[in-house]
């Protein structure tokens, strides 16, 4: 797809299809599709979409995901094919940039217009609207041999009748000769066209396009690379107890009944339940909350949050696209599949604007062919009306606004469970919080330390942080941070020991030290 009409065009198709309800989004390249009954396949659907000039295939199962190849040479090579489109599309941005800008100079400047002048624009318009804009010229052949217009049809119809006037002009016409300018001025004088040229729109309109283009792709994918960084929130690698034998697989291999060991320090690999030991886990990325929750056997714990205290050993109850984490990417990519208000608005429009514009073009000709005035003034009016209705962001502005914006919201944990929900937020007068941690930094503090008599703050602080620096838990972090800032740097503890739940004791410069519940 290259444009919200393609998008519309192909949902039209699947709606008119017994039985089935789609929803084509633009921005994703994705179809969300319902249908009931045996009578509709998946290959009926696919048939569908091809058949309208496009290709499909389904998603690929969640099994498909572990048999994938590891890390590295399969995400590079994905990455690389990903990188060609992107990089193909900003070869061809620059192309025209470069070869338009003086184009556009020259017929906006009239100190520029030097002898043969016009000549030199054709040379640079050239590549522009050959090279440059082939993507559109292809896209527009292949939907006319479907009887479809879409905004590549406008575009490559503006940008080549444009040109094709202008090299007619240019040989047939008297805008070749010698001395021939093209005066900037504020006023409408009538002329029959074979003096004037139009390389500047031909090219102008190409290379702004392809500017939105290029920046609609780099935005999708910034905004798939944040649904893609939800997803590697979690473990890549796991421990798994099988016949009391620590073995290490991906996480994708994981079964559910599987036991797996989780350290202190490590995320939890999957969504299950602990079988063995007692931990503080930092569930922080889910909730919002930045105190750790104390867990110990029969508890639930979720995959991706982190073991912040001691051993544990969980028995995995859900697996690949049934863990929490997963539900969150599915909810992300449901709310980038759905279609707001104003979305659904510009589909529309966009899905006639082609078809109008083509025949406002039409209707131009036939008035000023009908009212006399020869086929050289009524041939240049219908190409103005082209060229000046080539698309702006009308299809692209809002699928990719909506795409964009959920996706960072993934980023920073904000999970938008639909367009609609997007769009009503600008209604919203009262945002009620429940939990602390979504308005802090989720980084615990030392506020106040209560001492003794018969201590000093500077002492407790001392023999507590030095303790408390051998300890992952978040408090105990807090606690040598702020011991550290207010004493300089801290002894080693002898004969350190975590209390699993209660906290942890040792020997510091003599002193037997307890620092806990």
């Amino acid at each position: 797809m290259t444009c919200a009409s393609c998008a519309a065009r192909i949902e039209k198709k699947l709606n008119r299809m017994d039985g089935v309800e789609a929803t084509v989004n633009y921005a994703t390249e994705k179809a969300k599709v319902t249908y009931a009954g045996a009578d509709v396949s998946v290959e009926d659907l696919i048939a569908t979409v091809e058949a309208t000039g496009y290709t499909a295939r389904p998603p690929a199962p969640p099994a498909a995901e572990a048999a994938a190849p590891p890390p590295g040479n399969g995400d590079r090579e994905q990455g690389a094919a990903e990188d060609d489109g992107l990089t193909t599309l900003r070869q061809r941005l620059i192309t025209a940039v470069l070869l338009a800008v003086p184009v556009i100079a020259m017929a906006m400047i009239p100190a520029l217009q030097f002898d043969y002048w016009q000549w030199l624009s054709l040379t640079l318009a050239a590549p522009v609207v050959t090279y440059a804009a082939w993507p559109f010229h292809r896209a527009a052949w292949t939907n006319a041999k479907h009887g479809a217009a879409t905004m590549d049809t406008l575009i490559s119809v503006g940008t080549s009748a444009a040109f094709l006037w202008s090299v007619w002009a240019l040989f047939f016409g008297t805008a070749g000769m010698v001395g021939m300018t093209h005066p900037f001025e504020f006023t409408i004088a009538r002329s029959d066209g074979a003096g004037n040229i139009y390389l500047e729109a031909a090219a102008g309109v190409t290379a702004f396009i392809l500017a939105g283009r290029y920046f609609e792709a780099r935005s999708k994918r910034k905004a798939g690379a944040a649904l893609k960084a939800l997803m590697e929130l979690g473990a890549k690698e796991v421990t798994v107890l099988r016949d009391g034998v620590e073995t290490t697989i991906p996480t994708s291999a994981l079964q559910v009944g599987d036991r797996f060991l989780v350290r202190p320090g490590e995320k939890i690999a999957t969504d299950g339940t602990v079988v063995e030991g007692s931990s503080a886990v930092d569930a922080s990325m889910l909730t919002g909350e930045s105190v750790p929750v104390e867990v110990g056997a029969g508890d639930t714990v979720t995959g991706a949050t982190l073991n912040a205290g001691g051993r544990l050993v969980v028995e995995a109850t859900r697996v690949g696209a049934d863990t929490q984490l997963a539900r969150m990417a599915k909810l992300v990519e449901d709310a980038q599949n759905g279609k707001a208000s104003a979305q659904r608005l510009a589909d529309r429009i966009s899905a006639v604007f082609v078809p109008i514009v083509i025949a406002l073009a039409l209707a131009t000709l036939g008035y000023w062919l009908g009212n006399g005035a020869g086929l050289t003034p009524a041939f240049t009016a219908a190409v103005a009306v082209l060229i000046i209705a080539c698309p702006c962001a009308l299809g692209l502005a809002t699928p990719t606004a909506l795409m964009v914006g959920t996706g960072r919201g993934a980023q920073l944990g904000i999970l938008i469970k639909g367009p609609e929900v997007l769009e009503t937020t600008r209604r919203a007068d009262t945002i009620v919080l429940d939990k602390t941690g979504t308005v802090t930094t989720g980084r615990m503090t030392l506020q106040t330390t209560h001492t003794t008599d018969t201590t000093t703050e500077a002492d407790v602080l001392r023999l507590a942080g030095a303790l408390e620096n051998a300890s992952e838990h978040p408090i105990a972090q807090a606690i040598a941070t702020a011991a550290t800032d207010a004493t300089g740097p801290l002894p080693t503890p002898e004969d350190f020991t975590n209390v699993p739940g209660l906290g942890v004791q040792g020997i510091v410069e003599g002193h037997a030290v307890l620092v806990g519940r």
